[in-house]
């Protein structure tokens, strides 16, 4: 199982349990991105690949092109939270000024609040299904300036350690996190000035389907290699597994 960072802390912890129960279950997880799991399915270095978002046309192309049959799992649903350091004094923003703080267009903390500090922006590499979700949702291309991290875990020490940053990461990897709680602030989102902000880290938002950046987290899988995945995606999808999904600090989707 290779690809999106979002997922593979949960990945891992599902497989652990799983394989405690079955113990002729062996799996191997890494992450790297979205399209390099989706790579890694195309070249055949992976019997699943873990995705924050779609296949893209050309994907769905490149498959076809190989004769690779794929099956697509839907397994919980993720939201995107927008972190900034503790002390800066923000709380909520629109997407209109969050898209001109991205692309560039607003460079400094005083624009927008009492802070006179020029904004650092940490974000992911182009091959993270999170930079592509954030980047359409918002219709911008990021600043030249921002920089690319590698994952979650790298912006949320970034941030945490930089009063001017701000970046993006799976709620999941902040919403049970004290320790990350105590030094970032999660930004609410609220569609324009005048509308009413939400939080990535409130279920009922979630549930309500009232959060701007949140959407299904994907498992593509090699329809020759279903019969050995399977089980492990029953696991995800039982009792046992749809509760641990939620101790992440992600959401259950129900199949459609």
């Amino acid at each position: 199982m290779k690809g999106s960072d979002t997922e593979v802390n949960l990945a891992v912890n599902l497989a652990e349990k799983y394989t405690e129960m079955n113990k002729d279950f062996s799996i191997a997880i890494s992450g790297g991105g979205s399209g390099l799991g989706i790579t890694s399915l195309l070249n055949g270095q992976a019997d699943i690949a873990n995705s924050s978002r779609p296949l893209s046309d050309e994907e769905i192309e490149q498959f076809k092109n190989k004769g690779i049959e794929i099956k697509t799992v839907v397994f919980a649903e993720d939201a995107t939270a927008f972190i900034v350091h503790k002390e800066l004094p923000l709380d909520e923003i629109d997407l209109e000024t969050l898209g001109k703080i991205l692309d560039g267009k607003i460079k400094n903390w005083s624009e927008i609040t009492s802070q006179n500090l020029p904004i650092n922006i940490y974000g992911r590499q182009s091959s993270s299904g999170t930079h592509s979700f954030v980047k359409k949702k918002l219709k911008i291309e990021f600043s030249n300036a921002a920089k690319e991290m590698t994952g979650n875990a790298q912006i949320i020490e970034g941030v945490k350690a930089d009063k001017s940053g701000i970046g993006y990461v799976g709620a999941g990897y902040v919403a049970h996190d004290p320790a990350a709680n105590t030094a970032i602030k999660i930004l609410k989102i609220k569609e324009n000035p005048t509308s009413i902000a939400y939080s990535p880290i409130d279920a009922n938002t979630i549930n309500s389907s009232l959060y701007f950046f949140q959407r299904p987290l994907y498992q593509f899988v090699l329809a020759e290699s279903w019969e050995k995945v399977k089980p492990f995606i029953d696991f995800e999808k039982s009792e046992k597994g749809k509760k641990m999904i939620e101790e992440h600090g992600y959401y259950i989707i129900e199949d459609k």
